[in-house]
C-alpha cells in the first residue's frame, strides 16, 4: 500500500475483445466491494456510465467527454466522408454528452474543446481529423494529472505540521483522470509527512465518502477516520479539525463554489470555529461566464437514493449445492429476488462468483422526495481556492480571473 497503489479512473486501449478502441473506466458505481471495469467502444456507453455515476468527478468527467467524442469519431463515423457532416455529428455527439448531467462544467469545457479542435482544423483530411481528437483527448487525461499534482503541491504548503483533514465527497483520483484534487492535496501532504489524519463524511445520500474516499485513503496509507455528515460540526468543536478541503463542479467568476451536497454546511462550520475553508480545483472547472453561483444549475437526482440504500456484493458459493442452486437460478440471466415492500435484489452469474445488486427501502411508501446533488457555498466562506496555477484568495473575482489566464504563482495571486 502507498501513494502509488491509487487508482486510475479511465483511460484509453484496444478492446481485446472486438479489436477497436475503446475508454476502460472503473464502475465507481459498485465500489468498493465490487470493482468492474467497463469497456465502451461506442460514445453512448460513456454517455451512460456518466449519468449512471459509474464515472463520476469533474475533472474525470471532462476527460471521459473528450474521450466520447474520440470514440464517435473513430469508431462510429465510418460512414461519412465530408467535413460538414463530421462536424454536425460531432456537435450532435457532444449534445448528448453533455446532455447526461447538468453542474459539472468540465463535461461541457472537455466536450467544447473537441469540438474547437474539429472547428479549427476544417482542412485536415477526415483520417488525420479523427486521430487528431484522439491525440487530443489523450493529452487532456496527461495534462489533468499534471494539473492535480500542482495542485496538491500548492495545497501542501497551506497545511500545518501534523495536520488534521476533513474532506467530503470524492475529490481523488477516482474523480479525476487520476491523482485528485482534495485528495491529492492530502496525498502531496502525507508524502512530506504532514498529516496526522483525515475526517472522511461519509457524504449521503450515495456515500461517495465511505465508499470511495475511504477505499483510496486506505489503499494509500493515510490514516483516517470515517464520520457521518452530521458528526462534523461536534468534530470541529472538539478541536479535531485544522483544516476542511473539498473538490467543485463548477466555480463561478466570483468564487462562488458548487460541490456535493452539503459542503456549504461545512463551510459555515468552518466560518463558525475559525477553521481555513479550502477549494481544490482546476482552473477547467472555473466558469467566468457565470457572475456568481446564482447561475449554477444544480442537479436534482432519482428520488430512490435517499428513500432507500443502495449496495454491491459478490456471492461466493461454500458448498456444491449452492452452485447448483445459484446456476439454475442466473441460468437464463440475471435472476430477480422477489422481495416484498419495493425492496430490489438481483443475481447475476459472473466467472466462478455471483454478482449481487440490490436496493433496501429505507422510507415508508408515498414519501415525498427533495433530492439536490449539489449546493453553492458562498465566496465569501472560502478562505482559499487551489489551483494548477496558484492559489487564489479573496478578492476571489480577481485571483481567479487571473490564474485562469495563466499568470501569478502562489505568491503573487490574491
Amino acid at each position: 500500500m502507498g501513494i502509488e497503489a491509487i487508482p486510475q479512473t479511465l483511460w484509453w486501449a484496444v478492446d481485446e475483445t472486438t479489436g477497436l478502441p475503446a475508454v476502460y473506466m472503473v464502475d465507481q458505481s459498485r465500489l468498493p466491494l465490487a470493482g468492474d471495469v467497463l469497456v465502451c467502444v461506442a460514445h453512448e456507453g460513456v454517455c451512460l456510465a456518466i449519468s449512471g455515476m459509474a464515472v463520476r468527478g469533474a475533472p474525470a468527467l471532462g476527460v471521459a467527454a473528450a474521450m466520447a467524442m474520440a470514440l464517435w469519431a473513430v469508431n462510429e463515423s465510418d460512414d461519412i466522408v465530408t467535413y460538414p457532416e463530421f462536424a454536425a455529428g460531432i456537435d450532435e455527439v457532444a449534445s448528448e454528452i453533455t446532455a447526461t448531467r447538468p453542474t459539472a462544467v468540465n463535461l461541457f469545457w472537455g466536450a467544447e474543446r473537441i469540438r474547437a479542435l474539429v472547428r479549427d482544423n476544417a482542412d485536415l483530411p477526415l483520417d488525420a481529423l479523427r486521430q487528431l481528437i484522439v491525440d487530443e483527448a489523450l493529452a487532456m487525461a496527461a495534462e489533468d494529472e499534471d494539473r492535480n499534482r500542482r495542485i496538491g503541491a500548492f495545497g501542501a504548503d497551506l497545511l500545518p505540521d501534523d495536520a488534521r483533514v476533513l474532506t467530503h465527497c470524492n475529490a481523488g483520483s477516482l474523480a479525476t483522470a487520476y491523482f485528485g484534487t482534495a485528495l491529492g492535496v492530502i496525498f502531496t501532504a502525507h508524502e512530506q509527512g504532514k498529516i496526522a489524519g483525515v475526517w472522511v463524511d461519509e457524504t449521503r445520500p450515495v456515500l461517495q465518502g465511505a465508499r470511495l474516499t475511504a477505499w483510496e485513503l486506505k489503499m494509500a496509507g493515510v490514516p483516517f477516520n470515517l464520520i457521518t455528515d452530521s458528526m462534523a460540526a461536534s468534530v470541529m468543536r472538539a478541536g479535531g479539525v485544522d483544516a476542511v478541503i473539498v473538490g467543485a463542479d463548477r466555480i463561478a467568476a466570483n468564487g462562488d463554489t458548487a460541490n456535493k451536497i452539503g459542503t456549504y454546511g461545512l463551510a459555515v462550520l468552518c466560518k463558525e470555529h475559525g477553521i481555513p475553508f479550502y477549494v481544490a480545483a482546476p482552473t477547467s472547472t472555473v466558469d467566468l461566464t457565470l457572475a456568481t453561483g446564482e447561475g449554477i444549475v444544480i442537479e436534482e437526482r432519482d428520488p430512490r437514493e435517499i428513500l432507500g440504500m443502495s449496495f454491491s456484493g459478490v456471492i461466493e458459493p461454500r458448498t456444491p449445492t449452492e452452485v447448483s442452486a445459484l446456476d439454475a437460478l442466473t441460468a437464463q440471466g440475471p435472476w430477480e429476488v422477489p422481495i416484498a415492500k419495493g425492496h430490489a435484489m438481483e443475481v447475476t452469474r459472473k466467472g466462478g462468483a455471483y454478482q449481487l445488486d440490490g436496493w433496501a427501502r429505507i422510507a415508508p411508501p408515498g414519501v415525498q422526495v427533495y433530492n439536490p446533488a449539489f449546493d453553492v457555498t458562498p465566496a465569501a466562506y472560502i478562505t482559499a481556492i487551489i489551483t494548477e496555477n496558484g492559489v487564489a484568495r479573496a478578492d476571489l473575482s480577481a485571483s481567479l480571473a487571473a490564474l485562469c489566464a495563466g499568470a501569478g504563482s502562489i505568491d503573487e495571486i490574491g
